[in-house]
């Protein structure tokens, strides 16, 4: 059974995960003939794919934020508990320790998918 910190540094993948998506933004590919990009040549409002884009970032902005709060929870409470503060029972302490154990490896599994997938994509014949 590993430990919290036999695990990778939730830093270092919320670092990996920040410099993917810099370079997916720093390679945008835009249409050509648009005055405005994300403009619809035939609506003209807001393409599709800018609209899903923000969301989806904000999606992995706030599931980043979640397990980084789980993460933090749980070091608070450990901490409480080990300067004995009597508020704080072991249960407590174990329960959240385990949420922030899941939340990151759930994050790891999805960033592996999301790298996998990126370099899918960046092989891809043009």
């Amino acid at each position: 059974m590993s430990t919290i910190s036999d695990r990778m540094d939730i830093k270092q993948v919320l670092h990996q995960m920040r410099s993917m998506r810099e370079q997916v933004q720093s390679s945008d590919v835009r249409p050509t003939g648009l005055e405005n990009p994300t403009q619809n040549p035939v609506q003209g409002s807001e393409s599709p794919n800018a609209v899903n884009r923000s969301g989806f970032s904000e999606m992995v902005r706030e599931a980043i934020d979640s397990v980084n709060e789980t993460q933090m929870k749980s070091g608070e409470l450990q901490r409480a508990f080990e300067t004995g503060d009597p508020d704080v029972d072991i249960t407590q302490v174990m329960i959240q320790m385990q949420k922030a154990s899941v939340s990151f490896e759930a994050m790891n599994q999805v960033r592996n998918r999301l790298v996998n997938a990126y370099q899918d994509i960046m092989n891809m014949p043009i």
